[in-house]
């Protein structure tokens, strides 16, 4: 894979429910992660004393981050909105030249600041909520 932009790495939202997914507006910085938790069945008969862990046992999750500026758009709307009502829409990742992670995450956090000579900045933290698939590019 050869070296990318960081602006290609794209957060999308879908706005009214129907799979018609929109760029989150005004974000600078996004980042994906995933995690999968580990269960650990090792036993005095475990060879050599190391660690053993149970295949596909463990919790998976991801999480997507951004940050960026105020826009004052209808996905700023619609975000704040998924937070204070609680909903757990799609949402859509895409990573250039990789592919498209897609599935519901609910807005675990919202956050905005701004300075007095400065423009007003905000920063948003999305917790999967559900299965999610992978699309390759």
């Amino acid at each position: 894979m050869a070296v990318q932009s960081g602006k290609d790495l794209l957060v999308k939202l879908d706005m009214v429910g129907d799979g018609s997914f929109e760029t989150i507006a005004g974000l600078r910085a996004t980042r994906i992660s995933f995690n999968a938790e580990t269960v650990d069945v090792t036993s005095l008969e475990s060879q050599g004393g190391w660690r053993e862990l149970l295949a596909g046992a463990g919790v998976k999750t991801a999480s997507i981050s951004g940050s960026g500026v105020f826009r004052d758009a209808a996905t700023d709307e619609r975000a704040r909105q998924i937070f204070f009502d609680g909903e757990i829409p799609a949402f859509q990742v895409i990573i250039p030249d990789f592919g498209v992670v897609e599935g519901t995450f609910q807005l675990s956090a919202i956050e905005y600041a701004g300075s007095h000579n400065g423009e007003a900045t905000y920063e948003m933290t999305m917790a999967s909520a559900g299965a999610l698939t992978f699309t390759a590019l």
